[in-house]
């Protein structure tokens, strides 16, 4: 035993502390130590805020554009929206319904400020009677315009077309399928 061992342990049987609660204490205070070094905070990924029942109208001159509702809006940190149990997107022309796009799921990415919906998207032209069927949907509110790549149905009241791919002004007044699959015309 080295002469500073010897003196430690005689230093603490003068203390009257036993050598294995000064050994306790020394790797205590050690794990402590260790333990503040490997504490990593916790960063929360979930929404900030969950709405429920939500209604949002975008106007232009005191006049309805268009109403977004959701039985559930989950806002994120990010700014996204999140609608986890679906989205109704209804759009006016001169305060009348004109337009009207549903879906079960839907999310609003602020960044490139752009709505997605998914799961049995349905768009109904209610001017033209025609009604548009797919199961991914974009829409980006500037450019006033829908998109996806995924297969489609247009049901129009004499006739079904069906395709891959679809462009389209918002109010789908307007489209254009980027492959046509075929068409069948509906009994009268």
């Amino acid at each position: 035993m080295s002469n500073l061992s010897h003196v430690l342990l005689k230093k603490a049987g003068n203390l009257r502390t036993p050598l294995w609660l000064l050994f306790l204490l020394g790797t205590f205070s050690w794990s402590c130590q260790n333990a503040d070094e490997n504490i990593k905070p916790i960063q929360y990924n979930g929404p900030s805020s969950e709405t429920y029942n939500q209604v949002t109208i975008y106007s232009d001159s005191a006049k309805m554009k268009l109403k977004l509702s959701a039985p559930v809006e989950q806002q994120l940190q990010n700014g996204d929206i999140v609608y986890s149990k679906g989205m109704y997107i209804t759009f006016y022309e001169e305060e009348t319904p004109t337009t009207i796009i549903t879906a079960k799921y839907g999310r609003y990415d602020k960044a490139k400020d752009q709505y997605f919906a998914r799961n049995d998207v349905v768009v109904k032209n209610i001017v033209k009677k025609e009604q548009l069927n797919t199961e991914e949907l974009f829409w980006e509110r500037q450019k006033q315009t829908i998109f996806t790549d995924k297969f489609v149905r247009i049901t129009s009241v004499d006739e079904v077309v069906t395709g891959v791919g679809l462009t389209a002004k918002q109010d789908f007044s307007d489209y254009t399928l980027k492959q046509f699959s075929g068409s069948f015309v509906l009994k009268q």
